[in-house]
């Protein structure tokens, strides 16, 4: 028998849950599996299966989440082999991204975590753009990110990276480790408190698995050797899942992504690129495009040093990705629309000229 408490529910979600509800019998759950139609949960009841309400998921509705992993849902045992999932519950923190399947939307990679751990190899995947990008979308979420910098024992001298990563990660914890040898391992144990629930992102071969394992105490996932030809190691993750440790931590780990394509992290990119959007609330005039106007801060900051081109080009980037992200949904809302509105007046035997 589990108590969900446990695992990381609490007030905020309590709240939610209405009287008939509860009447009704549906109890909270959390998903800590996801295998297409599928989802592996926990709760009281203990571990299991479930499948979603199909009255209420395969609806018209287009305003209806789907489960993801991380997320507290209502269930209700059907008398057979698993549960019925019936409702989500409201998230306190999501990470979303552009959906690499072109024509999709927002991709929920995970939810309800209070810890975004950015993981970047030291002695192969280090990109100080791709780092950028992870800590704007880990503001985003509504959670704190952490930067793990792995595999320090493969490297020489990664001081260089590691100030590097403080210069651009403006209040981000940033934490070289090495889970060989156990350098900063007390730093991340620091971060490990009962009840938080943490998500690990980074790509193929950073070292999310070793992680887990050192948190374990235990070669639970999956590990394959470093390549030598370029020093990576081979993706291992196949699925996302929620691991609970024995002091009810809870870690999402997540299959290295090719592609973080930004979906709205217009919260983020403010936190990520504070000291930019400083500066561009200096500036003379409010709708200044920082190219020739008079009394521009950021072409001075750029002058003197204080904003580096890489660094301005990296926000701009963000930026101008976001706006087409926005744009492409809208489309895609559009359309979507006309789609539903054919399709009600094709059953209604109405025309639709």
């Amino acid at each position: 028998m589990s108590d969900i408490f446990n695992y990381g529910f609490n007030g905020f979600f309590e709240k939610q849950i209405s009287e008939s509800e509860k009447a009704s019998g549906l109890i909270p759950a959390r998903i800590i599996e996801v295998h297409r139609e599928v989802y592996k949960v926990i709760s009281d009841l203990g571990t299991g299966s479930a499948r979603l309400k199909g009255s209420i998921f395969y609806s018209e509705d287009g305003n209806i989440d789907y489960p993801a992993i991380g997320d507290f849902v209502l269930i209700k045992h059907n008398g057979l082999d698993h549960h019925i999932i019936h409702r989500v519950l409201e998230r306190k923190s999501y990470f979303s991204r552009k959906d690499p399947d072109k024509g999709r939307g927002e991709q929920i990679v995970a939810t309800n975590f209070d810890y975004v751990f950015i993981m970047l190899s030291l002695n192969y995947d280090f990109n100080i753009g791709k780092m950028e990008r992870y800590i704007a979308t880990a503001w985003q979420s509504k959670a704190t990110p952490v930067v793990v910098l792995t595999k320090a024992d493969l490297c020489v001298d990664p001081s260089e990276q590691i100030n590097s990563s403080q210069q651009v990660a403006i209040g981000v914890d940033v934490i070289p480790i090495s889970t060989y040898t156990g350098l900063g391992m007390d730093r991340i144990n620091e971060y490990m408190q009962p009840g938080k629930t943490f998500v690990l992102l980074g790509s193929s071969g950073v070292g999310k698995s070793s992680l887990v394992n050192a948190l374990l105490g235990d070669d639970v996932m999956k590990v394959n050797d470093i390549r030598e030809d370029d020093s990576r190691g081979r993706h291992t993750t196949t699925h996302r899942q929620l691991i609970e440790l024995d002091n009810h931590v809870m870690i999402i780990d997540t299959p290295g992504m090719r592609e973080l394509g930004m979906w709205d992290a217009s919260i983020g990119i403010s936190e990520a690129f504070s000291e930019i959007e400083d500066f561009v609330s200096l500036c003379k005039f409010h709708d200044c495009k920082h190219n020739l106007e008079p009394g521009c801060a950021v072409r001075e900051a750029l002058r003197n040093g204080s904003i580096t081109e890489s660094r301005w080009n990296n926000y701009l980037k963000l930026q101008k990705e976001i706006r087409y992200a926005q744009k492409r949904e809208k489309d895609n809302k559009k359309k979507s629309q006309s789609m539903k509105k054919f399709s009600k007046s094709q059953r209604s035997g109405k025309g639709v000229f």
